[in-house]
């Protein structure tokens, strides 16, 4: 039966008005976001993809790229759709699901795909493009990459935006809000999904390819990264695509759908007298979409010729502009709201746009070759590897530190002005510059292909020059990345958990506060346990993903030696290696391994809220919450740090390349490259996944 709002009720009648303004709103945006987008791709792909050689390299890269999602969506599918049938079939137990609700799940896996699959294959075309635009100069090559990787950006964005603001308008016309609630939240479990698998199977694929590249190439046999002798060149490509652009994407998709999503349910149980603030989150994203399309227009290099400037540029120009523009939207919708003024809402949307800075200053600081850290690893490096893994580890472990404290002064600061509403509004405004932040990232695997381009298509010194120092900035700004990723994973698991608290009925909590709503107390026995098995979710997340790297990159490592020993001529450059043969093995053993670990955070809460009950599962998610923050972080910018003091050395430094102290860094890249982009990154989705599913758990099983 179809739910229509009363008409003679005046407060049902202002929420029709402004559902339809803001979704109408927020779906213009969201569409003048892609319409951008094509522009840019159309730009991009009208370049010259330069000679026949690099025409036929950047083709090779490509089609590993098609074969490897197209293996994995095919992996994913049947997994979706046995979740989207128990989602369906829910609704026979639980009012609050049911077909709408299974369908939330299909639409926010669906949009996720998407994203990550066309930027992704955007990225890959652009490679060729960055290096034969580096022969007018490194303006030209930078404008490139960065328009390419913008493609990425504003799509999670505007994809986000538009499947949650056309799903609501829809579930809220079929249902009500009381269905479309948890239909909301499957949405974002939707995308969470595919960005679990994505993160995980991408993150095993490239590190396992540029591992078993390394080991073998530049530490056996001597010859430089990229070099086309080495069998495993085009794979290691492919994984930096793979990886960093469709993994990426997916990643800040899902935590973008899912921290607004859980913004919207939080507004409608605090202020279900206000409907204006559940649509808060869409106005803000639809403004986000409008200042990230300006910010884009000022990267450019100026007159000192910095590249990381250049991009900074355009992230500081979305930063004020929305800034400027949260203004007239809070007031507008949360005016008067819950006896909060407007200005403190919009200081914790501020708040929230001042962590993201300062999370990429501070990730900046532990993983450029500008500062102590990764100088320290470097000089660590002389006195050899040893010594190396040491450094490495002790910066990993110390960049914790200021993130945390940065997270935790934001959450005092925003629950100060505004309660745990302001919390969600600071974590909705760090989320809305993921298109701007993404398409920096992306910008990383571009360059770092291009620069493999030029290496394999013999574009001599001239172009290496240019887009060397491109790729150098890209993996800073890949780390950067992973950084802003997590901090706002962070915040955004909290909003998670508070929607869980608050699922759960009276009659299913152990200990109640006077508000009624369900306490932890960490003498109860349930709770210390499920502290302390969520705590160790995230170790065994990240084991199994390091194994997997080893596995599937040993296997590499072994077909390289194979083609180094059987064809003959390869090392003199009269016999081509068989590329083919090592994108195949490190697809099949990425798909293989991603399984079993992308399913341990869906199959952990529901077990444990079956067996232990609502009480253990809280603290769970409480354990998983803050170990994996300090995983996550310690991981991606220890392993950043190990990779740039690499490159540090390889400038000249300590000796330069072949030296002691570079096979020194090259042994901690090594071990760094599956901590900072496999294990670390793929905590991230890992915590909201569980999340998800504790909250979904408790709809269906321990509410009302």
């Amino acid at each position: 039966m179809m739910y229509f709002p009363s008409l003679f009720s005046s407060l049902e009648i202002k929420m029709m008005t402004d559902t339809l303004l803001t979704i109408s709103f927020s779906i213009v945006c969201a569409v003048a976001g892609i319409a951008y987008a094509f522009y840019l791709s159309r730009w991009v792909l009208k370049l010259d993809a330069g000679n026949p050689k690099m025409r036929a390299i950047q083709a090779a890269i490509q089609e590993g790229a098609e074969a490897y999602m197209a293996r994995q969506f095919k992996t994913i599918l049947p997994i979706a759709a046995v979740l989207f049938i128990l989602l369906w079939m829910a609704g026979f137990w639980s009012h609050h699901f049911g077909f709408v609700t299974a369908m939330g799940f299909l639409v926010g896996g669906a949009a996720s795909a998407v994203s990550g699959y066309a930027g992704m294959m955007v990225a890959v075309r652009a490679n060729a493009r960055t290096a034969q635009a580096a022969k007018g100069g490194m303006n030209s090559a930078l404008q490139v990459a960065f328009r390419g990787g913008a493609v990425t950006g504003l799509l999670l964005l505007s994809l986000s935006l538009l499947s949650i603001a056309v799903f609501y308008a829809v579930a809220i016309a079929i249902v009500g809000m009381e269905k479309t609630i948890p239909a909301l939240l499957s949405l974002g479990l939707g995308g969470s999904l595919i960005s679990l698998f994505a993160r995980v199977g991408g993150g095993i694929y490239t590190k396992a390819a540029d591992v078993g590249a390394d080991l073998v190439g530049k530490v056996e046999a001597g010859i430089p990264e990229d070099d086309p002798r080495n069998p495993a060149v085009i794979a290691d490509n492919v994984g930096d695509n793979v990886g960093d652009c469709a993994g990426m994407a997916a990643d800040l998709f899902e935590t973008y759908a899912v921290t607004t999503v859980a913004t919207m349910a939080l507004a409608h149980m605090l202020y279900p007298a206000s409907p204006s603030a559940i649509l808060f989150p869409l106005a803000l994203g639809g403004v986000a979409i409008l200042t990230t399309i300006i910010g884009s227009w000022f990267v450019r290099l100026g007159p000192g010729g910095g590249i990381m400037p250049a991009l900074y540029k355009g992230f500081a120009a979305t930063g004020v502009l929305s800034a400027i523009a949260f203004y007239p939207v809070t007031a507008y919708f949360m005016g008067g709201v819950g006896n909060v003024s407007t200005m403190n809402y919009h200081l914790t949307a501020l708040i929230g746009l001042g962590v993201t800075l300062l999370l990429v200053v501070v990730t900046d600081y532990y993983t450029s070759k500008t500062f102590r850290p990764v100088r320290g690893i470097a000089d660590a490096s002389v006195t050899g590897h040893g010594t190396n893994i040491i450094a490495g580890l002790a910066i990993s472990l110390e960049s914790t530190a200021l993130p945390v404290l940065v997270i935790c002064a934001s959450i005092l600061a925003a629950h100060s002005l505004a309660g745990l509403f302001g919390v969600a509004i600071a974590a909705e405004a760090m989320l809305t510059m993921a298109g701007i932040v993404v398409a920096i990232d992306s910008f990383g695997p571009i360059t770092d292909n291009a620069g493999g381009i030029a290496e394999m298509a013999d574009m001599g010194k001239k172009i290496r020059d240019i887009t060397d120092p491109l790729d150098a900035v890209g993996n800073t700004t890949k780390a950067v990345t992973k950084g802003y990723a997590i901090g706002s994973a962070g915040l955004a698991a909290i909003v998670l958990f508070s929607e869980y608290v608050r699922s759960i009925s009276p009659s299913h909590a152990r200990t109640l506060s006077q508000s009624g709503a369900m306490v932890f107390d960490l003498s109860d026995p349930d709770v210390l346990v499920g502290l302390f098995m969520g705590g160790m979710l995230p170790f065994l997340f990240a084991a199994m993903l390091m194994k997997a790297v080893r596995e599937a990159a040993s296997s590499i490592v072994e077909e390289v030696r194979r083609q180094f020993r059987e064809i003959k001529g390869i090392m003199k450059g009269e016999a081509k290696p068989d590329y083919g043969k090592c994108v195949d093995i490190v697809t099949r053993a990425a798909i293989r391994k991603m399984i079993l670990p992308s399913l341990l955070p869906v199959l952990a809460p529901i077990i444990v809220g079956i067996v232990l009950g609502p009480t253990a599962l809280g603290g769970v998610l409480v354990g998983t919450i803050v170990t994996g923050l300090f995983i996550a972080i310690s991981m991606t910018s220890g392993g950043a740090a190990w990779d740039n003091a690499k490159k540090f050395i390889e400038e000249g430094h300590h000796g330069g390349k072949k030296s002691p102290a570079h096979q020194a860094a090259v042994t901690g890249d090594t071990v760094g490259d599956p901590y900072k982009d496999t294990a670390g990154p793929g905590i991230n989705p890992m915590i909201k996944v569980a999340n998800l599913v504790a909250v979904l758990l408790a709809a269906l099983l321990f509410s009302e």
